[in-house]
C-alpha cells in the first residue's frame, strides 16, 4: 500500500547566537513511493527560509508568474500564496530564519526583497564559510539531531559576527506585542511614537504593522483549521475566537491571503500544512 508524506521533522536551534536568527531547522522528504498532493500551497510568510537542496533539483514557485529555485536557494518573506510543484521526489532541509532576521544577516537591502525567489551563493558577504547541503542531506533524514548540531556549529561563527542596530532591535522587541496588542498602543507600551515604530517596522522586514500582524493571525487559523475536521469547522464561531468583526471579514480575510473562500479552503485543504502535517519537533 503507497504510504503517505514522508520523512519530516523541525528543530529550534540550540546555540545563542543561532538562535538570535534562526527560528528553527526543519526537513522535508519525498520518495517515489509516497503519495499526497503535489501542488501544495504555500501561505504567506513574514519570515525568510534558506532551501538547502541537491545543486540539480528544481523547484518551482507560482504566483502570478512562475518563479524557479535550482539547486540551493532564498524564500523571502512573501505577502501572497506560492503554489509549489512536488510532483516528483526531492530532499529538502529549510532553515527558517527570524521575521524581520534578513535585514541584519544579508544588509539593509534585503528587507525590500518580498515575493522573490533568489539562488544562495552562501553567506560571501559576511564570511567565507559556505553550507555544504550535499553532505548535510546524506543524513538529514535518519540523523536529524546531528544534522541540528552541525547547522549549528556552521552558522554560530558566521551569525556571532553580525551586528544589530538600533532598528533591528527595535524590531525584535515589536514582534512579541503583534499578536494581542493593538497595533495603535505598541509605540505606547514601547515609550515610542507610533511613528518611529511604523518607520523601523518597514524598513526592517519591508512590511507594514498591519501585513504581519495579518500574516501571523493566518498562521494562527490554519494551525487551529489543521486540527478540526471540515464538519467541525464552526466559521462564525471561529470569525469571534480571531477576533474578526464579523464572519464576512473573515472570509475577506481568507480570500485575500490563501486565493480561497472558506468553503473553498475547507474541501481542498492543499496548504502546506494540510498536506505535510505539523512537523514532529525533535
Amino acid at each position: 500500500m503507497p504510504k503517505l508524506f514522508m520523512k519530516t521533522w523541525k528543530s529550534p536551534p540550540n546555540h545563542p547566537h543561532v538562535a538570535k536568527f534562526i527560528d528553527c531547522y526543519w526537513y522535508l522528504e519525498k520518495e517515489p513511493s509516497d503519495i499526497g498532493d503535489s501542488y501544495p500551497k504555500l501561505y504567506p510568510d513574514p519570515a525568510g527560509h534558506l532551501i538547502l537542496t541537491h545543486a540539480n533539483l528544481t523547484l518551482n514557485y507560482a504566483q502570478d508568474i512562475t518563479q524557479v529555485g535550482k539547486g540551493s536557494h532564498w524564500i523571502y518573506p512573501h505577502r501572497q500564496t506560492f503554489t509549489m510543484d512536488h510532483s516528483h521526489s526531492f530532499q529538502i532541509l529549510g532553515i527558517k530564519f527570524k521575521t524581520g532576521a534578513l535585514y541584519s544577516v544579508l544588509g539593509g537591502q534585503a528587507a525590500s526583497i518580498l515575493d522573490r525567489i533568489e539562488q544562495f551563493d552562501g553567506f560571501t558577504q559576511i564570511s567565507s564559510t559556505n553550507l555544504n547541503s550535499e553532505q548535510l542531506l546524506l543524513n538529514a533524514g535518519d540523523q536529524p539531531l546531528q544534522i541540528c548540531q552541525q547547522l549549528d556549529n556552521d552558522l554560530a561563527p558566521i551569525l556571532a559576527s553580525i551586528q544589530v542596530d538600533k532598528h533591528g532591535e527595535l524590531v525584535t522587541r515589536i514582534l512579541p506585542l503583534l499578536n494581542k496588542t493593538p497595533i495603535t498602543q505598541i509605540g505606547h507600551v514601547l515609550h515610542k511614537s507610533q511613528r518611529t515604530i511604523e518607520r523601523s517596522f518597514l524598513r526592517v522586514t519591508g512590511l507594514t504593522l498591519k501585513q504581519c500582524q495579518s500574516m501571523i493571525r493566518l498562521e494562527e487559523i490554519l494551525d487551529h483549521l489543521y486540527k478540526l475536521k471540515a464538519q467541525e469547522i464552526n466559521w462564525g464561531d471561529l470569525a469571534v475566537q480571531f477576533d474578526f468583526s464579523d464572519q464576512p471579514h473573515l472570509i475577506r480575510h481568507l480570500k485575500n491571503a490563501i486565493g480561497k473562500t472558506p468553503t473553498e479552503y475547507a474541501q481542498k485543504r492543499d496548504l502546506t500544512i494540510d498536506i505535510y502535517g505539523d512537523f514532529e519537533v525533535l
